[in-house]
């Protein structure tokens, strides 16, 4: 399974995407982003479904980026460019994997700006080409394990959160699927982008560093359970 969270904010865009393959009985680590930046555009791309499927697509893209740039001067038609591409390898590839028994399931999350756009964008990507985009009622989108990350994000982050909440949510939102799964793992992949930057930065996150904070967060769990009011408990009890 896969973890990838991009987030939107007013000033930015954050992403995080863990690197935990699985295959089999088989586990390994490979990066499931991929920045993009030439000329007066920036943006990234991280992508959860079958690897052999990413690879391809990713690979087909890289080669359309460097025959037609020019033609890339807004986010969505590098998204455009994108599922034409990951259209392109299920023409190839869709048979022969519904033969062998999997499915064409690849998602992505791109984000980021190109010199014509006003403001920074984020886009989740569907296998059949289609897509959407993030905007300020619904900030962020997850792909891969989606479930136990969101509570988090539902009940903290805004469109107006600084980048430096919205990836302490963003990490908080990881960990909370970490412990849920076993097919999610360190290290992780942080990618940041500041509106207007044309520049994306890129981070990676190992256990080491970041286990301090998900035992600090545990703690404050802790506390913050025992401080919650319980005179509706002992009401309940009293009637047992």
């Amino acid at each position: 399974m896969t973890y990838c969270l991009g987030i939107k904010t007013k000033t930015g865009l954050v992403g995080i995407s863990d690197t935990r393959i699985t295959s089999g009985t088989e586990v390994s680590s490979a990066r499931k982003v991929s920045v993009h930046q030439m000329k007066n555009h920036s943006f990234f791309v991280m992508t959860s479904g079958l690897r052999s499927v990413r690879d391809k697509a990713i690979t087909y893209f890289q080669e359309e980026i460097g025959e037609n740039d020019d033609h890339f001067n807004k986010m969505y038609k590098a998204v455009n460019g994108l599922a034409r591409q990951v259209r392109r390898v299920a023409e190839e590839d869709k048979t022969a994997l519904h033969e062998g028994g999997l499915d064409f399931n690849l998602h992505a999350i791109v984000g980021g700006q190109c010199e014509d756009d006003e403001e920074h964008k984020l886009f989740l990507l569907y296998p059949e080409g289609n897509w959407i985009e993030i905007g300020e009622s619904s900030p962020f989108v997850i792909i891969g394990n989606t479930g136990y990350g969101k509570p988090l994000l539902y009940r903290n982050l805004t469109y107006h959160s600084s980048i430096s909440e919205a990836l302490k949510l963003g990490f908080l939102s990881f960990d909370a699927t970490k412990v849920s799964v076993n097919d999610v793992d360190y290290p992780i992949d942080v990618t940041l982008y500041d509106r207007n930057s044309f520049n994306v930065i890129q981070q990676r996150l190992t256990r080491e560093e970041m286990e301090p904070v998900s035992r600090n967060w545990n703690r404050l769990l802790s506390e913050s359970i025992n401080q919650l009011e319980d005179t509706w408990i002992e009401d309940l009890l009293m009637k047992v």
